[in-house]
């Protein structure tokens, strides 16, 4: 029984003394220069490669989103203003059809504050990336 513990006590041990060892010890950082050179490479011709700015990546991808759901919402308008013309006087389907175009403004709405309140701070935080704000 107390070689049991003992054996126990000796393997936690040397696990934590392992663990130890990888945490202290330095690692190695080979291949960054060789990598960001391959990333580089990958690139295609006329893709941006930088992150904020007018032909930046993040802008790129907020424009298309907003595209998307300025879409996504004049459709769901439509499909509410059918539905409610289809209702045929159900008040049931009138109350659907009628949330169907409150929720698509309310969507609407949230996604152009977000745009608005994404687009505050990168024009404040960031240098450069806009007309206002300070170069923190």
């Amino acid at each position: 029984m107390k070689l049991l513990i003992k054996t126990k006590i000796c393997t936690i041990i040397t696990i934590l003394g392992m663990l130890l060892l990888a945490i202290v010890s330095p690692v190695p950082t080979y291949g960054i220069g060789p990598a960001q050179n391959g990333a580089s490479a990958a690139q295609g011709n006329d893709q941006p490669s930088e992150l904020f700015g007018n032909s930046g990546i993040f802008t790129t991808i907020t424009n298309t989103l907003l595209f998307i759901i300025g879409a996504l919402s004049v459709i769901m308008l439509i499909v509410g203003g059918l539905r409610y013309v289809i209702s045929g006087g159900n008040s049931t389907a009138v109350t659907t059809a009628k949330n169907t175009i409150l929720y698509a403004i309310v969507g609407l709405v949230v996604a152009l504050l977000a745009y608005a309140a994404i687009n505050f701070i990168l024009t404040t935080l960031v240098p450069g990336s806009g007309t206002g704000g300070t170069n923190v």
